[in-house]
């Protein structure tokens, strides 16, 4: 008797995109409060680029025996579950899969995936937008988080990236805890940062209360904050020592179904912008990751499988 296989991305020996293989692997039953999703969507990330590149083997924080599934967010439908999960077949959903150390990503044509980790995708949001939200979206969440509400005594706060998609939910979401948000940027995505709220600098001075680092600056981002500031990064892996009494923290960002359920719904609403740069099948997944790699990508490439 067969056995029932699906498609997926991996990578055996990291080496940039010349070393994503697709290939053929078991289909898997859900357990316990899980779901097994038919992949519509999955968004490319720089986090992918650098798994590919091997970054986090060397790191060590990838041990796979035989290959690394590639892929961190994605939106699709539930097409099995597993005992106790409520999610009825055929529902939409999105989510984030996350960690380095694993043999399946999202790049894929299903996956099994916890219940409690995905959201449903609301009416009016297709599930390609859909997918660009997960992990940029909860990273931005999970960055306020780290920041807290702004004090009375410094409001000011400094979004690096405040282009890309990290920046642009950490714009919005930053305003709501009071902060007074300023987006660095390039000089041609002035208008894009200000049509979120924000004032905007294409060259930052230093003395910023706080400095939310999307655009992954490190030292030259910590080096704008005031004496006594915060900072936080999203590079955990190399997480910057504390200089000049400034709180210096960085985002580890992780599975959220019930955030993620308020992500969704606030960017169907438009509160949250949603941008697609472009859709590529899965078989081009290398071509996908040598785009991004080029810089400049304004919204989110995807991968549909």
């Amino acid at each position: 008797m067969s056995v029932a296989t699906f498609r997926t991305a991996v990578v055996r020996t990291p080496g940039g995109p010349d070393a994503i293989e697709i290939v053929d692997v078991p289909m898997v039953e859900p357990g316990p409060g899980q779901v097994r999703v038919k992949v519509a969507a999955a968004t490319v990330n720089p986090v992918d680029l650098a798994v590919v590149a091997g970054v986090f083997h060397d790191l060590g924080l990838v041990d796979q025996p035989n290959w690394t599934g590639l892929g961190w967010d994605f939106a699709g439908t539930v097409e099995s579950a597993g005992p106790g999960v409520d999610l009825a077949v055929g529902t939409r959903v999105a989510g984030v899969v996350a960690g380095f150390d694993r043999d399946y990503g999202t790049y894929a044509e299903y996956l099994v995936v916890s219940a409690a980790d995905v959201a449903v995708v609301p009416d009016g949001l297709g599930s390609i937008a859909a997918a660009t939200v997960p992990l940029n979206g909860l990273t931005a969440a999970q960055i306020l988080d780290l920041l807290g509400d702004a004090p009375a005594d410094g409001r000011r706060l400094l979004v690096t990236g405040a282009a890309g998609a990290v920046g642009g939910y950490l714009i919005v979401l930053a305003q709501e805890r009071g902060w007074e948000v300023t987006g660095l940027a390039r000089d041609h995505d002035e208008e894009f940062v200000r049509s979120l709220g924000a004032d905007f600098t294409a060259d930052a001075e230093p003395g910023w209360d706080a400095v939310a680092d999307a655009g992954a600056m490190q030292q030259a981002a910590l080096a704008l904050v005031r004496d006594g500031g915060r900072f936080v990064g999203v590079q955990p892996s190399s997480q910057l020592p504390t200089e000049r009494g400034i709180a210096v923290s960085a985002v580890v960002a992780h599975p959220d179904g019930a955030r993620l359920a308020d992500l969704l719904a606030r960017t169907v609403s438009g509160q949250l912008p949603a941008r697609v740069h472009s859709v590529l099948p899965l078989d081009q997944a290398a071509d996908a990751h040598r785009s991004l790699a080029k810089g400049g990508v304004r919204g989110r490439i995807v991968i549909q499988p």
